[in-house]
């Protein structure tokens, strides 16, 4: 399993767009047999500021199944407007570091 983060940093007046289209959009994360689990998470401190957290099977379950499905073209055109606004989008193994409640 990995973890794919995606930090995105929007204009204020676009977040209730935002997390209405990320919430069509979860429906096609949800479909997917190589998602784990997703959550979008706003910033309290810094106004526009999400981090999108998406457990997957494997980066290659993302990048080439996922994109490849019938999953990705909904989940793509539900959030197309925001790529621009991406400041990170990166895959990242876990470490025995942990605690607390784990997904």
């Amino acid at each position: 399993m990995i973890v794919e983060y995606i930090r995105y940093k929007l204009p204020p007046a676009t977040c209730a767009a935002f997390e209405a289209d990320y919430a069509r959009a979860a429906s096609s994360l949800a479909a997917s047999p190589f998602c784990l689990g997703y959550e979008l998470s706003r910033c309290m401190d810094e106004a526009g500021t999400y981090v999108l957290r998406i457990r997957w099977t494997s980066a290659d379950d993302h990048l080439q199944k996922f994109r490849k499905s019938e999953h990705f073209p909904p989940f793509l055109a539900a959030i197309r407007a925001y790529v621009p606004l991406i400041e990170e989008m990166r895959h990242y193994e876990l470490t025995a570091v942990a605690g607390g409640v784990a997904d």
